[in-house]
């Protein structure tokens, strides 16, 4: 005899389906998966941490007779002629504590420590001194040795750090005063520069001088600008 009681309709689940409920079970979610961002995560590889990223947006400036800069700027300075470099700063930066080069120092360096030391130290001290104008919130003019983003890097860094603005001005020079080997860079940074690319570098503002339009600045200034009533 069958058995008169009604037997229960099965439950569906999503779109007819039967539904089941699947068994349940933990599961542990490790150190590196608990964020979402994976620049948050820490390296499992053992790598040291990806240094933070400089990218600003970069302003493009025409040359002028008077360039006028934050106080407590770092302003850097690319030239393939040391020499115009130099000539360059001498008549327009006042503050000659400000300005700082690796020249300087080794010349600071030379006869009191041994030659084969100097190149090192000189390193060494123009990296403190940048830094200790940084932290007190002094103007850095740095006129850089060659014309490479690896040099202009660790005192962007530290700028950066410390939401210090950041320039840079390329002094151009003639031809022959350019060295075979630094054709290819030095064509390099005029093309990121034209097009507004040093931005990726940490610079905000840019500045190609070069021919007549460096000898037309009669001042470079480090002040804010006066209030126009």
């Amino acid at each position: 005899m069958c058995d008169p009681r009604p037997v229960p309709a099965p439950r569906l689940g999503h779109y007819g389906s039967m539904a089941t409920r699947p068994p349940a079970r933990s599961v542990k979610i490790s150190k590196d998966e608990r964020t979402g961002w994976s620049s948050d995560r820490p390296r499992s590889d053992g790598a040291p941490p990806r240094p933070p990223d400089l990218t600003v947006h970069c302003r493009v400036l025409r040359p002028a007779d008077r360039l006028r800069y934050s106080p407590g700027s770092l302003l850097v300075i690319v030239s393939a002629s040391v020499a115009e470099r130099d000539r360059f700063l001498e008549r327009l930066v006042e503050d000659r504590a400000s300005l700082l080069s690796l020249d300087k120092v080794r010349g600071l360096l030379a006869g009191r420590v041994p030659e084969e030391e100097v190149e090192w130290r000189a390193q060494e001290l123009l990296q403190a001194a940048v830094l200790r104008r940084l932290e007190n919130r002094e103007t850095v003019v740095l006129a850089t040795d060659g014309l490479t983003a690896a040099e202009r890097e660790p005192p962007l860094r530290e700028a950066s750090r410390l939401k210090r603005p950041r320039h840079l001005i390329l002094l151009e020079t003639s031809r022959d005063q350019v060295r075979d080997e630094d054709l290819a860079t030095l064509n390099e940074l005029r093309r990121r520069l034209d097009a507004g690319e040093l931005g990726a570098e940490g610079f905000q503002t840019v500045l190609r001088l070069g021919g007549g339009s460096a000898s037309e600045v009669k001042q470079i200034l480090f002040r804010v600008a006066p209030r126009e009533d």
